[in-house]
């Protein structure tokens, strides 16, 4: 039968034509979910890009601002004990915060939330549960 030719109502498709309808919705549904997968990960790497970029620039000034408040530190500590013992104790402090700030970084980033489309791997999932109920 042809697609133009028209059904009866009571006119029930044949196998063939239930697995051609099949044939033409997987590959509709397998192109939808891509584009579905494609729109995401662009929003998410787009996202990404924009709050690097902002943390970035937040990191250089902040930096400007740590350097002139360790001179501070050290131009207040040689008051008390000679320069290069103020320069030597503030260098020993900072390298114990990076320590314990790279050690709670490193921690933070296991943690990250996976980059797959997560929207996406839920969909593929129902559809093929379901494809394997419509089977049994």
């Amino acid at each position: 039968m042809s697609p133009s030719t028209p059904r009866s109502a009571d006119h029930e498709p044949t196998t063939g034509e239930l697995l051609s309808q099949l044939s033409e919705q997987t590959s509709t549904l397998i192109r939808s979910e891509m584009r579905l997968a494609q729109a995401e990960m662009t929003q998410k790497a787009k996202r990404a890009g924009i709050g690097a970029g902002l943390l970035g620039a937040a990191g250089v000034i902040a930096l400007y601002g740590v350097g002139t408040l360790l001179a501070t530190i050290i131009i207040a500590l040689a008051l008390l004990v000679d320069l290069w013992l103020s320069a030597l104790i503030v260098t020993a402090v900072l390298f114990v915060v990076a320590g314990v700030v790279a050690v709670l970084g490193r921690g933070q980033v296991q943690q990250a939330v996976p980059v797959a489309p997560e929207h996406t791997v839920d969909n593929v999932k129902r559809d093929v549960a379901t494809v394997k109920e419509a089977r049994s």
